[in-house]
């Protein structure tokens, strides 16, 4: 069983439309699409915005539908001045950047005694990503990377160039990791996959109504790609 997030209702409306015999489950104030995609079994849901929400819903994925894999999808502020609106960037790994314990002795980003704050990414994953990727959505280019997560929306100079310096990601968003870690505890297999829509700076307000749209749209096709290649 395949569990795909979106963080937005766009998303969603656009994979749900593509699956077959769909059952809807309603748990936590998110409805859960249970159904067929490309012929495997999923559940698709919108997760809302903030780690809180994407957390309760991986968590409730594992628990209702016993799911094999996660991977959420959505879009995200560039980090990279490679990445160019509209490309893709797959997670090599990711942790939370606002997590902050430093007045205990550890360092930003650590979550205090846990083994470990930062979650690897499934490398087959990755790989069918990747591909899928450069198969549906030969306009743009696909990277891979490391993605934080943090409640805020980043639209400010200073706090993309302290991301950069103390982190090194490629990108910026609010639900990645939260999802990154429940995955982490129940050991199944994650990716994320932001389309890039903003470069995550003052010109966030300009970039983000018009690339919107064609960002989830690159999305979209790379999840149903990449779904129909599984096993």
């Amino acid at each position: 069983m395949i569990g795909i997030i979106g963080a937005m209702e766009e998303e969603v409306e656009k994979l749900t439309a593509q699956m077959e015999d769909v059952k809807i489950t309603q748990k936590a104030g998110m409805a859960f699409h249970s159904g067929k995609l490309c012929g495997k079994r999923a559940v698709v849901v919108r997760s809302g915005i903030g780690k809180v929400n994407a957390g309760i819903c991986t968590q409730i994925l594992v628990d209702l539908f016993q799911i094999d894999l996660v991977i959420n999808t959505g879009i995200a502020g560039s980090l990279n001045a490679d990445i160019d609106i509209g490309d893709i960037v797959l997670s090599t790994d990711s942790l939370q950047h606002d997590v902050n314990a430093v007045a205990f002795g550890y360092k930003p980003g650590v979550i205090p005694r846990m083994e470990t704050s930062v979650f690897p990414a499934d490398k087959h994953l990755i790989s069918l990503a990747k591909s899928s990727c450069e198969k549906v959505n030969p306009d743009i280019h696909v990277f891979e990377g490391r993605v934080v997560s943090g409640d805020q929306f980043v639209a400010d100079s200073e706090l993309k160039q302290y991301l950069l310096e103390q982190f090194q990601p490629m990108c910026t968003e609010m639900e990645g990791a939260a999802i990154a870690q429940a995955a982490y505890l129940n050991q199944i297999p994650y990716l994320i996959i932001r389309a890039i829509s903003d470069k995550a700076d003052g010109s966030a307000q300009i970039d983000y109504p018009v690339f919107e749209a064609a960002a989830i749209q690159h999305t979209v096709k790379l999840v149903l790609e990449l779904c129909a290649m599984l096993q």
